[in-house]
């Protein structure tokens, strides 16, 4: 541990992942007083701020707007970027240990649970996870196919990615168009024939996770009318508590809006968006062709568990409801990195506050942390990765106080950036990313929209390669 020239201690940190909870992270490590922390985040892919950029809706720019936050912390003189350079690929678990004294893993949740029910990898079943990323722009997921010639689609859940999926189906082209969405799946939902989407929900609307204003939002769809059954809002026990007994105001306004979605005479637009509940799948039916064709439905009630959760039980009533693709978005996990502890069940980094524990004793493993949801799992937020990003930091501060980081052979910056330069010479840095931005945005522009991305790493690269030969001969001249 070196001493800075105003006499701190300064301590060299690896991030991990350049989403929120890496942002918030290098944040939080940046303000520390006692302790000068000099940053470096890795992402795998040439783009920084994850799920910002390849999770949030497109036609949701204002929550997209945050990244003028990691803009400004990216801005700080200690604060490096490592775009295109793959932990266990590029780097190692060992080569960061011999150039940083901590080490944050902030990778997300990468992947969808599964249903676990029979006819789940028919053709035309898909996760949401791979639709989402494929109509945001993401270079891992552009190639993929989606055959929206049916007129029914399903989505499985009723959280904010399940709401988004179903919002995006129903949108008009018009729409469509005033958004950043990639320019392939502007052009396939545009061919789109589908007319009716279904937000199936196993329990109540009390207990579905999506909020009012999202609900609301719904009602203001220009080619689109949400549509719910009666029967299915707010005739249970437990929402007549809520509503009628313990006068819970936000409960009030959900089933007043949903309720009001029941009216046959606001049903007058192309397409219809019918959110159901009380409804669990356990089958999914395909043709001769292996083909999803409809799904089997049980009908579910509601009861107060041992724990006082509300939950759902199947009544042994079952339907079928026709659908030609189906969407599962029951939640995300995250996925192991290689060399740290994992815990399968619960797809997250095992951890104590952040830091990384080591399954056999218990004990952390010195200079390893987690952050965001590969540390809590899938819940919250944008906003509530800082929280988190900062109890993650409180752990590492106070272990740094103790002496308890790991002892780098080399943690010079310098030997950082060769390490990384002769792993992957295409690596790159914020400034790259920020040219690329505004190559997007003037791409934007000529035709109306926030912006046009580039959907592919090749692309990327060689976009960057050209402004650098560009720069290179103007110096010459």
């Amino acid at each position: 541990m070196k001493m800075g020239n105003n006499g701190k201690k300064t301590l060299r940190a690896a991030i991990i992942g350049s989403g929120p909870a890496g942002f918030y992270t290098a944040e939080h490590l940046l303000r520390q007083t006692d302790i000068e922390f000099e940053t470096d985040m890795f992402d795998r892919l040439p783009t920084p701020h994850g799920l910002v950029r390849s999770g949030v809706a497109p036609d949701h720019q204002k929550i997209k707007s945050v990244t003028k936050v990691y803009d400004k912390i990216a801005s700080n003189p200690r604060f490096r970027f490592f775009g295109l350079v793959e932990f266990g690929r590029h780097i190692t678990l060992e080569d960061l240990r011999r150039h940083y004294h901590v080490i944050i893993f902030a990778t997300g949740a990468q992947t969808d649970r599964k249903l676990g029910i029979p006819g789940e990898d028919l053709k035309g079943s898909h996760t949401a996870t791979e639709f989402v990323a494929w109509y945001n722009g993401h270079p891992d997921y552009r190639h993929l196919k989606f055959d929206l010639s049916c007129e029914k689609a399903a989505v499985i859940g009723v959280g904010n990615v399940a709401i988004d999926v179903a919002r995006i189906l129903c949108r008009t082209v018009e729409e469509l168009h005033e958004t950043d969405i990639a320019d392939y799946a502007l052009e396939a939902l545009g061919k789109s024939r589908i007319r009716d989407v279904y937000l199936l929900g196993r329990r109540g609307p009390l207990q579905a996770a999506f909020t009012n204003p999202e609900v609301r939002e719904l009602g203001k769809l220009s080619g689109a009318h949400p549509v719910t059954l009666p029967h299915e809002v707010g005739r249970d026990d437990f929402t007549i508590e809520a509503v009628e007994t313990s006068k819970d105001q936000t409960a009030v306004n959900k089933i007043e809006i949903l309720r009001s979605y029941s009216d046959p005479k606001h049903h007058t637009k192309k397409k219809r968006l019918h959110i159901r509940f009380l409804v669990s799948p356990v089958e999914i039916v395909g043709d001769a062709e292996g083909r999803v064709r409809a799904m089997k439905l049980a009908k579910n009630e509601l009861y107060r568990a041992e724990d006082e959760s509300v939950r759902s039980r199947p009544t042994g009533e079952v339907e079928e409801l026709e659908t030609g693709i189906v969407f599962r978005s029951i939640g995300y996990q995250g996925v192991p990195l290689p060399g740290v502890p994992f815990h399968e069940k619960w797809g997250v980094i095992e951890n104590d506050k952040g830091r990384v524990t080591d399954p056999a004793t218990g004990g952390h493993m010195t200079g390893l942390y987690a952050a965001g949801w590969i540390k809590r799992g899938p819940t919250g937020v944008i906003g509530t990765n800082k929280q988190d990003a900062g109890e993650t930091v409180e752990s590492i501060v106070e272990d740094a106080g103790r002496g308890s980081v790991i002892e780098p052979q080399d943690p010079g910056p310098e030997s950082a950036l060769r390490l990384v330069s002769g792993a992957q010479p295409d690596y790159v840095t914020y400034d790259d990313w920020l040219g690329i931005d505004r190559l997007e945005v003037e791409r934007g522009k000529a035709s109306g929209r926030p912006r046009v991305k580039f959907t592919s790493v090749e692309e990327i690269v060689e976009v960057l390669k050209s402004g650098k030969k560009s720069a290179d001969n103007s110096e010459r001249t």
